[in-house]
């Protein structure tokens, strides 16, 4: 099984590569069209700001190449930024577009006096749908989140999971075989390797 882990010169390539390949698949760590639209599936990592990473998505040529993945039979997992990359649009910095599989906005949190920007930490996810084949068979438990703006979703089918910072913020996204997780599950122990690990189940 070979998961492509897109570079485009803004992801946690490493930490990804090694949870992927500690789950017992292939990493595939390319900006070759040929090769992630080969892989088995594909994984959209991401740090930095929405509007530099969809300009590095689109001078790669790498923007129709993920959206041609998803189009298609791959199942396609964007984490922390790549998951708001998913989306229509995003409002850092200007309003950017971004590759619109997923309906929604991506913004920045309202400042509020009990809560910090950007939401730092270790939050307790709430299953909205836990039928998801994402979600299937887990607990909820704590995650690692890292971020400034948070997605929202037009369609409410779309959303799978959520955190509570304030209000409900978008935590776990998905549609058909294309999902989005705000937080790092490289980085969030047992549970965020047993989501990896169903969206790993998920591959052909």
């Amino acid at each position: 099984m070979a998961v492509a882990i897109v570079d485009y010169g803004m992801g946690n390539l490493h930490s990804v590569s090694k949870a992927v390949e500690r789950l017992g698949a292939e990493s595939l760590v390319t900006g070759d069209p040929e090769r992630i639209l080969a892989a088995d599936s594909v994984i959209l990592p991401g740090v930095g700001a929405f509007g530099d990473a969809m300009a590095h998505l689109r001078e790669s040529g790498l923007a129709s190449v993920v959206k041609q993945a998803a189009a298609g039979d791959q199942p396609l997992l964007g984490i922390c930024l790549g998951m708001q990359l998913l989306f229509s649009r995003g409002e850092e910095h200007g309003i950017h577009e971004g590759l619109d599989i997923l309906p929604g906005s991506v913004v920045r949190f309202a400042p509020r006096d009990a809560y910090k920007v950007p939401h730092m930490g270790w939050n307790k996810l709430e299953f909205r749908q836990p039928q998801s084949p994402l979600l299937q068979g887990l607990e909820e438990g704590h995650v690692y989140f890292v971020h400034s703006y948070h997605a929202e979703v037009e369609q409410e089918s779309d959303l799978l999971a959520v955190t509570d910072y304030g209000h409900p913020v978008t935590a776990v996204v998905g549609r058909g075989k294309v999902f989005g997780m705000q937080f790092h599950p490289e980085k969030s122990g047992e549970l965020g390797m047993k989501l990896l690990g169903n969206f790993l189940k998920l591959t052909r």
